[in-house]
């Protein structure tokens, strides 16, 4: 199997924390290769591997679908997950301390997934997205509970220029009395984007105080786009 926790070990984790600081997200290129993107995009053909299916048009969320992924998760799926969450507990934890945020989260993904279990969110949240011409994703977040983990990734599985045009990721801040800013983030083949899921701290005059996130695809101008989504906390 892929050393998944290698490659997160020898990410550039001080420049990535500080983007996520600065701008509310950070990018670790080439996470995955290329061969590991179409296997997991390949997953979406296997109706044995999800627990539903979500067709965007019928609940006014865009255009496209995705599919939740069922326990146990897929090995690749599973080690990424396992793998990202405790290099983002210690900086999730600051984000709630400069909130003056509960709970605090604990070291190791097993250990919150039991939190989120004896509160009764025990659905598993990992998903894969499949987007054609024509589709699109509102911008949102991704909420399925009381307790939310405020960071999550997603990881592109797709090849821009070739397998598909248009389809980028984008990011809007809704900033206090403020008119919101948006942000397109460019994504490579196996390039994860690390994001905030809820809202994030920013320094004020009168000290930190919330920003507010919300994520989305642009329309797809032509080809095929795949994405993996991985969230920390399960659902209700």
């Amino acid at each position: 199997m892929a050393n998944i926790f290698g490659r997160i070990e020898r990410s550039a984790w001080p420049e990535l924390l500080a983007g996520l600081d600065e701008r509310g997200y950070a990018v670790i290129p080439g996470l995955l290769s290329q061969r590991e993107c179409r296997g997991v995009a390949a997953l979406y053909e296997d109706e044995t591997a999800f627990r539903s299916r979500v067709v965007m048009a019928r609940h006014n969320f865009g255009r496209g679908e995705y599919k939740y992924l069922r326990y146990p998760l897929p090995p690749l799926v599973a080690e990424l997950r396992d793998a990202l969450y405790p290099a983002l507990a210690p900086f999730a934890n600051r984000w709630h301390d400069r909130l003056r945020l509960e709970p605090r989260f604990p070291a190791t993904l097993e250990a919150y997934l039991k939190r989120c279990h004896a509160a009764g969110q025990q659905r598993p949240t990992p998903l894969i997205l499949k987007y054609e011409a024509g589709d699109y994703n509102c911008l949102h977040q991704d909420l399925y509970g009381e307790l939310v983990f405020p960071i999550q990734a997603t990881v592109l599985l797709s090849k821009p220029g070739e397998d598909f045009t248009g389809g980028e990721f984008l990011l809007v801040e809704q900033r206090p009395r403020m008119q919101s800013k948006g942000e397109v983030v460019p994504l490579n083949e196996g390039d994860a984007v690390l994001f905030a899921v809820n809202y994030r701290p920013v320094a004020g005059t009168r000290g930190d105080y919330r920003v507010v996130m919300r994520h989305g695809v642009s329309r797809l101008r032509s080809g095929h786009r795949f994405t993996l989504g991985i969230i920390f906390h399960d659902a209700a």
